[in-house]
């Protein structure tokens, strides 16, 4: 029967919290925006956590062009990040960092948006049908 909070569950939390402050105050890169750490997931033998981020963007830059940026700022730093989580963590491995973008906001909005459209058009069909 597995665990219903499992230790890569725990050690993910963990990692979250601690990534999320080095990276707002230890990470000294101009480029880097406003960071939020969505969700860590950590392999069960330790090996890998990946690390689900989002980002607000700077104004006149397209948003696809900042995710890619901090996407490779972050993994450029991923070394950095993993001796400075080394140090934090009680573990016997520090697991390697992977970045990712999380698109499920993303996504979301494109949802929550189609389906606002079909019930917009809906209610106009709706009226015009009332109307005759």
């Amino acid at each position: 029967m597995p665990k219903d909070y499992s230790r890569t569950s725990r050690l993910g939390e963990q990692i979250q919290r601690d990534l999320a402050h080095m990276i707002q105050f230890d990470m000294k890169d101009p480029r880097l925006g406003m960071v939020t750490l969505n969700h860590v997931k950590v392999a069960k033998d330790l090996g890998y956590a990946d690390i689900y981020f989002t980002v607000m963007g700077a104004k006149g830059e397209s948003d696809e062009e900042i995710r890619r940026q901090t996407e490779s700022i972050l993994n450029d730093a991923a070394g950095y990040l993993r001796t400075e989580l080394s140090h934090v963590l009680s573990t016997r491995i520090t697991p390697h960092l992977r970045f990712h973008y999380d698109e499920t906001l993303d996504r979301g909005m494109k949802l929550t948006s189609l389906i606002r459209k079909a019930t917009d058009e809906d209610k106009s069909r709706h009226a015009d049908d009332e109307a005759e």
